[in-house]
């Protein structure tokens, strides 16, 4: 494997043009990893531990934002719409 980097290493010092290509893959390579594991550990309809916890979305409370980014609602103004489980 360093026989790779190596090898990567040698082209960009030849091509120095492709560094801001491994920048900007390296960047999105990070941030989809990152967004992955967000959905992964913070969704509420992703359950890992079903011996405990069957059911997480019904745990979940009136006014909590589990979306990453919201226009136009503030969860903390939220009146409870729902019946309790």
């Amino acid at each position: 494997m360093s026989s790779i980097f190596g090898l990567v290493t040698k082209q960009l010092k030849t091509h120095p043009a492709l560094i801001p290509l491994f920048v900007f893959i390296g960047g999105g390579v990070t941030m989809s990893a990152t967004y992955l594991a967000r959905l992964a550990l913070k969704n509420p309809d992703v359950s890992w531990d079903r011996k405990n916890n069957p059911e997480p979305w019904n745990k979940l409370e009136h006014n909590q934002q589990y979306k990453l980014f919201s226009v136009s609602t503030d969860y903390s103004k939220l009146k409870k719409d729902r019946p309790d489980f």
